[in-house]
C-alpha cells in the first residue's frame, strides 16, 4: 500500500482480527477499533465503544469521523448489514466485510467453486427472520452471511467487497477447539466421526488471511472474493498432521450415515477457487506447506 490509510476495524480483538490490526499498524496506517468494549484493543489504536446492533449507539460513537476503509469482522446478519450501510454511507469510500465459505453450503461440486456461484445481487433478504436469536443465527450462519452480503451489494452508492474466508487454521490462540478435538480423540483412541462420504475442503492459515485482509483494505476492487490457500485437505490429512504431535497416536475413523460428525468433516465439498484473488494481485500459499506449522502452533508445540 502506497499511502497511509485511515482504517476502522469493527470487532477485531482476537484471533484474525488482532493480527489484522497489528499488520495495519506495522504498515503505517491509522487504525480505529469499534466494539462493545469487552476487551481492550491493542496499543496504538483509537478505541470506540458501541453496540453495532444499535444504530443510535453506533452513530453516536462515530461522531463526525470518516474513514478511507472499514473492515467489518463481525457482520453476521442482514439487519447488521443494513445498519452498517445506513451509518457508513458517506463516511467511507469502501467497506470490506469478512464473510465465509459457508455461503456455498448449497453448492456441491467436485470442482473448486468460484465467486459467481453465489451472486449477492440475486440472494433474497428476509430481515424478519429471528436473527436476534443466538440459536437461530448459529443454525443459519451461512444464510445470515449470504443475506448480509446481499444488503451491502444492493444498489449503487456504497462500494463494498465481501471476503469469503475458508476454514482458518493456526495460532496458539485458536479458540475454536477444532484441532484439539482431534488431538484428544487420537490421544484416547476414541473413533473420529466422519460422514460415510467424507469430502475435503479448502483452508487458510491465520497469518495469511490477516495479510490478505490488510492487503484488501488498500485495494479498490468490489464484489465477492474467495480467500483460501491452494489445495484442498481431507479430514484424514488433518488428523495425520495432528497425530504427529501425539506420541504413538493414530486416528481411527467411524463413518456415520446421519448425525453429528467431527468439526472438519463434510458431506459436500467446501472447496473455493482463489483465482480471482490471484488476478487482483494476491497469491495464496499451498495449504500443505503451512499445515504442519499451523497444527504445531495450535497444539502448543510451536517453536
Amino acid at each position: 500500500m502506497e499511502k497511509a490509510l485511515n482504517v476502522l476495524v469493527i470487532g477485531g480483538n482476537r484471533y484474525v482480527g488482532k493480527r489484522l490490526i497489528a499488520r495495519l499498524l506495522a504498515e503505517g496506517h491509522r487504525v480505529t477499533v469499534l466494539n462493545r468494549g469487552s476487551s481492550p484493543p491493542p496499543a496504538g489504536v483509537e478505541h470506540l465503544r458501541a453496540d453495532r446492533d444499535d444504530e443510535r449507539s453506533l452513530t453516536d460513537a462515530l461522531g463526525s469521523r470518516v474513514f478511507d476503509v472499514v473492515v467489518d469482522q463481525v457482520c453476521y446478519t442482514p439487519r447488521q448489514a443494513a445498519i452498517a450501510r445506513r451509518v457508513f454511507t458517506g463516511r467511507t469510500r469502501r467497506y470490506v466485510m469478512t464473510s465465509t465459505v459457508e455461503v456455498y453450503e448449497y453448492e456441491d461440486s467436485d470442482a473448486l467453486v468460484g465467486e459467481e456461484a453465489v451472486d449477492p445481487s440475486t440472494v433474497p433478504v428476509d430481515a424478519a427472520l429471528p436473527w436476534d436469536d443466538p440459536a437461530f443465527l448459529e443454525a443459519h450462519y451461512g444464510e445470515g452471511k449470504r443475506q448480509a452480503e446481499a444488503v451491502l451489494a444492493a444498489g449503487p452508492g456504497f462500494a463494498s467487497t465481501v471476503v469469503r474466508v475458508a476454514h482458518v487454521l493456526g495460532g496458539d490462540d485458536d479458540f475454536t477447539g477444532r484441532l484439539t478435538h482431534y488431538a484428544e480423540r487420537i490421544r484416547t483412541g476414541e473413533p473420529i466421526a466422519v460422514p460415510t462420504a467424507n469430502r475435503p475442503a479448502t483452508y487458510v492459515y491465520v497469518e495469511e488471511i490477516a495479510r490478505f485482509l490488510a492487503w484488501a483494505a488498500g485495494e479498490d476492487f468490489t464484489g465477492p472474493v474467495n480467500a483460501a490457500s491452494s489445495g484442498a485437505l481431507s479430514t484424514e490429512e488433518l488428523c495425520e498432521a495432528v497425530a504427529a504431535h501425539v506420541p504413538g497416536g493414530r486416528a481411527e475413523f467411524r463413518p456415520v450415515e446421519v448425525g453429528e460428525v467431527s468439526p472438519f468433516s463434510f458431506r459436500h465439498f467446501y472447496g473455493m477457487d482463489n483465482a480471482r484473488a490471484a488476478r487482483l494481485g494476491f497469491t495464496f500459499s499451498e495449504a500443505r506447506q503451512w499445515l504442519p506449522r499451523a497444527v504445531a502452533e495450535t497444539l502448543g508445540k510451536g517453536d
